[in-house]
């Protein structure tokens, strides 16, 4: 079992740590909350999302790995400066308000096994965060994180301690079912926004260029071309599928089991991810609340570094720091201080009077609402010689990149048509 679990460790890479990350706690929050509000309504779109979400983050993991830079570098260096200081204003607002509430469901999650306060619980787990993240030199902190991604397995098994009508989740899953009303328009919104989120276009690009310089193909993030092959791509690309496929088969399952448990018994208001999990307890047994329970702190203790992270990256590239999780703390002390920061502002998120429920469900709108300008421009690098040479999209790719940012850019208008009416 050991060698099985290290052999799956082995393969994981950015891809699929990218991917396992975008079901953080707010993801799982807003998960739970489409399958309570519409049962198996909406369930289409863990299907449908995943093409699309694949094209994305291919381009981005790409664009890393064949320039040497992370995202914002590139964007920097090519395109409008302004689009870019403003996109990764409202990508650290939208990262902040994340992982405040990440956080916050951790150590809410955390109390239901353990007698603990919630602020002690808090504390720790942020301290375990910064770090973990901080000090631990690269190479052991990715392996840190694959041994987290494996938690994200608890949501399978979890629906599975569940009675679920696979029939009509089969239908729903391969039949889409459209409503043409503000509350299923805007729930799509929300459900793209946490799926093909802006911070994993950063986070996936950089992280490609950390596996070079940990793999001795560059010295230097943002300084030099790597010497890639065409297994180094093949790798890129079976790693992102399969993180990818991942992330949308948890969404799938989060989905189906709010949607057997909270949903089929009227339960229809999600206010946290921990609350999923506690609702669970007397509708589906110790034993799947539990498994939920793990998953949330697993999963949280995996995306909020990626959520910090991923900020600092696109601030160190805009402002060009010394960047990297390769670097030590002495080395590269902007970046590494903008990971502190970002994560400490989170802890205040959970003293707001705001709804946490309430503020995560609008920050996964608001990602929907960032990403259509930022996939304009990571097409527009994707598709650009100067920048990436022969390396340049396939017709496919575009393809599926093209749609998704008319249809996210549509569901953007409508959202403000119905703030504006």
């Amino acid at each position: 079992m050991k060698s099985l679990i290290n052999r799956i460790k082995k393969s994981f890479g950015p891809g699929v740590i990218t991917g396992i990350a975008d079901d953080d706690p707010s993801g799982i929050a807003t998960y739970s909350q489409t399958g309570a509000m519409f049962g198996y309504g909406q369930l289409w779109l863990a299907l449908f999302s995943y093409p699309f979400m694949v094209a994305i983050q291919e381009m981005c993991a790409r664009i890393g790995l064949v320039t040497g830079t992370g995202l914002a570098g590139i964007l920097k260096k090519h395109y409008s400066r302004p689009i870019l200081f403003g996109a990764i204003a409202l990508l650290a607002i939208t990262n902040i308000m994340n992982i405040g509430a990440d956080l916050g469901a951790m150590a809410s999650a955390t109390q239901l096994v353990l007698p603990i306060p919630f602020t002690w619980a808090l504390v720790i787990l942020t301290a375990i965060t910064i770090i973990t993240e901080v000090y631990i030199p690269y190479p052991k902190y990715v392996s840190f994180l694959k041994y987290l991604a494996l938690t994200v397995f608890a949501y399978i098994i979890a629906a599975f301690a569940v009675h679920q009508d696979w029939w009509h989740i089969a239908y729903d899953t391969l039949i889409p079912k459209m409503e043409w009303n503000s509350a299923y328009l805007l729930n799509i919104t929300a459900m793209l926004g946490t799926t093909i989120s802006p911070y994993l276009f950063f986070w996936q690009a950089d992280e490609e260029v950390e596996e070079e310089i940990m793999h001795h193909k560059l010295r230097v993030m943002g300084r030099g071309v790597p010497k890639i092959t065409k297994g180094d791509m093949a790798q890129m690309k079976a790693d992102t599928v399969f993180g990818m496929f991942i992330s949308n088969l948890v969404t799938f399952f989060i989905i189906i089991t709010a949607a057997a448990t909270l949903g089929a018994n009227g339960v229809t208001n999600v206010t946290s991810a921990a609350q999923v999990a506690e609702s669970l307890r007397p509708l589906a047994g110790n034993f799947a609340s539990l498994l939920f329970t793990l998953g949330i702190v697993g999963t949280g203790l995996l995306a909020v570094p990626v959520l910090a992270g991923s900020a600092a990256y696109a601030i160190a590239e805009a402002f060009n720091w010394k960047e990297g999780l390769s670097k030590t703390f002495t080395q590269a002390k902007g970046f590494y201080l903008i990971i502190i920061l970002s994560t400490l502002v989170g802890i205040l998120v959970n003293l707001s009077p705001i709804n946490p429920m309430t503020m995560l469900y609008y920050a996964a709108i608001l990602n929907g609402l960032l990403a259509p300008p930022l996939m304009i421009l990571i097409l527009l690098v994707a598709n650009n010689k100067k920048v990436m040479g022969d390396k340049t999209n396939g017709k496919l790719g575009n393809f599926f990149g093209i749609i998704i940012t008319v249809l996210m850019s549509s569901l953007t208008i409508y959202f403000f048509y119905n703030l504006l009416k």
